[in-house]
This record gives structure tokens, C-alpha cells and sequence, in this order.
């Protein structure tokens, strides 16, 4: 079985240049780009743009909306009147009832 031997410095250079002429030929084969292809790969880019820019739009007013909405509830809440805290009079006499109506179901 053979050995490895390490390859000098000007083989490693000729394998790189050799590399870089294969690249450069495969490079030059390719065919050029079609106009056509290329307008119809551009229309198709701009009208994916353009729908993404009107979800986005769609996205952001239905938000606006939300907030809007919120809003709103949170103004008619607003607009109900809440009820005064009963005072210490009010209080008392609800506490009387209560006794009243315990001790006449006793006795």
C-alpha cells in the first residue's frame, strides 16, 4: 500500500489554478438569461410584493379597528353610572331588615 505524501507548494497551486479555470469555463457555459424570463420572474416578484403590502395593510387596519372597538367599549363602560357606596345610615337599615325578617321566620 502506498504512502501519502504531502503535496508541495506548486502542486497545491496548480490544483487551485485548475480549480479556478474549471469554475471560469463552467461560468462562460451557462447559458445567458432569457429577457422574457427574466421580465416575467420580475412581474411575478413585484405582484408577490404587492399582495404581501396589502395583507400587510389589511393586518395593520384590522388592528386599528381593534383598537378603536376597544376603545369604544371602554367609553360606553365609561358612560354608565356607577352606583354611590350606600352610607352608614343606608347600611344600618338594610342590617335592621335583615334581623327583622330573621327573627319573624323564628318565631
Amino acid at each position: 500500500m502506498a504512502s501519502y505524501n504531502d503535496p508541495s507548494f506548486q502542486e497545491r497551486t496548480a490544483l487551485a489554478r485548475q480549480a479556478r479555470e474549471k469554475a471560469l469555463k463552467q461560468l462562460a457555459a451557462k447559458p445567458p438569461v432569457d429577457e422574457a424570463v427574466l421580465a416575467e420572474r420580475n412581474a411575478a416578484r413585484l405582484a408577490r410584493e404587492a399582495a404581501q403590502a396589502e395583507k400587510s395593510a389589511a393586518r395593520k387596519a384590522a388592528i386599528q379597528q381593534a383598537k378603536a372597538d376597544k376603545l369604544a367599549a371602554a367609553a360606553a363602560i365609561a358612560a354608565i353610572p356607577v352606583p354611590a357606596a350606600p352610607t352608614e345610615a343606608e347600611l344600618k337599615a338594610a342590617r335592621d331588615a335583615r334581623y327583622a325578617a330573621r327573627k319573624k321566620r323564628k318565631g
